[in-house]
């Protein structure tokens, strides 16, 4: 059974910084990107980020290019997103992914419960 467990969300206000980490367990993810999305409330979930299997190529949704930085640790079966600089429009629920290949597209695979970021203003 595959298990993606998030943590890191919280408050902070505008301009601050967390750091989202997502554990993943159950099986290996050999040769799979893994991603980040975001819900915010009534909206449809979108992508933010992904990397590579290898660690080596990322890629970046415009809006938070420059802001976020998404890496990862296999050894850990861990991926992390690093969001400094955040605005109020950050606000959402961020769901990790073990994408359903190794392309920065991300097209999802097995999603994680979520965790809540809120930027205050």
């Amino acid at each position: 059974q595959v298990q993606l467990v998030e943590s890191g969300g919280g408050l902070v206000q505008a301009g601050g910084s967390l750091r989202l980490s997502c554990a993943a367990s159950g099986r290996t993810f050999s040769r799979r990107a893994m991603g980040w999305f975001r819900q915010a409330p009534g909206k449809e979930r979108e992508f933010v980020a992904a990397v590579s299997w290898s660690g080596g190529n990322t890629y970046y949704a415009d809006s938070v290019k420059g802001r976020f930085t998404i890496s990862r640790d296999n050894a850990k079966n861990t991926v992390y997103l690093q969001m400094n600089s955040l605005k109020p429009e950050d606000t959402a629920v961020y769901y990790c992914n073990v994408c359903s290949d190794n392309s920065l597209g991300c097209p999802p695979g097995y999603w994680g419960q979520g965790t809540q970021v809120t930027v205050s203003s």
